[in-house]
């Protein structure tokens, strides 16, 4: 593992597209080269001061010069700095077609979350109540298109690990009340930050993620013991014929993980080849 970790070490990456091969390989990143020497052996931040001096008073110069045209624009008078006004403070209430505002968002998921839900589901984690996913603002309904005064819905999405169901409730705004809910199976929304954060831990914890702890190790000096040490991108991965060894078969009914870790301040390492099963809570390495 570490010789292929030094083989790749200098392979630049943009963003998650990670352009180097082999499972928890560590992709260098450009460090700062002789930006801002002086090249005349003066060190940086140490300019000659009969240099500096000229400097400053060329910019004086400019800037008196400024003021005296913007006066002479003006009539003599001076002009008055520019202000920029603090944004409006945000309602509870949004109108019409608005985003939803932090208070409906929260007041959303609170309805949203009934007593009967809360104790029938599970979370990424194995706690009682799902898994939150995220709140929107409804479409209106056909009838509803256009009205200023069409009421407000926001759907609410949860996932419930319990049995890998994806629950939408709707919620009146106006009302507070749930006004339609929905199940689905095989449906795998996009991953919170809570789920990418579980499938690292499980990474961590598991044999198959001695490479990303090495890894880390020799980009540090420290030990990687938990997900808050890295930043996390990751996207729902789904199984596809013969792709993945026979565990992670269920991916796609089961919410999965394919994982694009960097070290904080430092490279992103190559987990592509890892795939995390949060459902059944397995780490395993597709076979291509």
């Amino acid at each position: 593992m570490r010789n292929i970790v030094h083989r790749h070490l200098g392979k630049m990456v943009a963003g998650t597209a990670i352009a180097v091969a082999g499972t928890a390989v560590m992709v260098a990143v450009t460090l700062p080269g002789t930006a801002g020497a002086d090249d005349s052996g003066t060190r940086a931040g140490q300019s000659a001061p009969q240099a500096a001096g000229a400097a400053g008073a060329a910019g004086a110069a400019g800037a008196a010069g400024a003021n005296e045209a913007g006066e002479a624009a003006t009539g003599g008078r001076a002009v008055a700095p520019g202000v920029v006004e603090a944004a409006p403070a945000e309602g509870q209430q949004g109108e019409g077609r608005d985003p939803l505002t932090d208070d409906e968002l929260e007041r959303a998921e609170k309805i949203a979350l009934s007593r009967q839900l809360f104790r029938s589901s599970e979370s990424v984690d194995g706690d009682r109540g799902p898994q939150p996913l995220g709140v929107d603002l409804a479409e209106p309904e056909a009838d509803e298109a256009g009205r200023p005064d069409a009421p407000r819905r926001a759907d609410v999405t949860f996932y419930d690990y319990r049995d890998d169901t994806l629950v939408t409730r709707t919620v009146d705004l106006g009302t507070g009340k749930v006004v339609a809910t929905g199940t689905q199976h095989g449906v795998q929304p996009p991953l919170s930050r809570a789920e990418k954060a579980e499938a690292a831990g499980l990474l961590i914890a598991d044999p198959l993620g001695s490479g990303l702890k090495a890894d880390y190790k020799d980009a540090t000096g420290k030990a990687l013991t938990s997900p808050d040490q890295l930043q996390l991108s990751g996207a729902v991965y789904r199984a596809a014929p013969g792709a993945q060894p026979a565990v992670l078969d269920q991916c796609g009914d089961h919410r999965c993980v394919r994982l694009f870790p960097k070290i904080k301040n430092g490279p992103w390492v190559d987990a592509r080849q890892l795939v995390i099963d949060l459902s059944a809570r397995k780490v395993a390495r597709l076979d291509r």
